[in-house]
């Protein structure tokens, strides 16, 4: 069985609200060296044990489906079985 992980971020034109809202709570938790946050999603995809092009199939899933390439980017890891 392959295992993929697509990451999907917003690109680093686009503000973050909620990697923001994240920034301005720290000090409240007493962490004050912390210069930017980003949150992005993590989607794991697991193909059957005999699927062919499991990389190519996983970029057409993230480019047409996890991502809006207008304002995010993706990138696609295969794991060790």
């Amino acid at each position: 069985m392959a295992r993929v992980v697509v990451d999907v971020m917003l690109k680093s034109e686009i503000l973050d609200p909620q990697g923001e809202a994240v920034l301005g709570a720290l000090p409240r938790l007493g962490v004050n060296d912390v210069a930017s946050v980003r949150i992005g999603k993590r989607v794991e995809i697991e193909f059957d044990q005999n699927a062919q092009n499991v990389e190519e199939q996983s970029r057409v899933i993230a480019d047409q489906l996890l991502a809006n390439p207008v304002i995010e980017s993706f990138t696609v890891s295969i794991e060790a079985a």
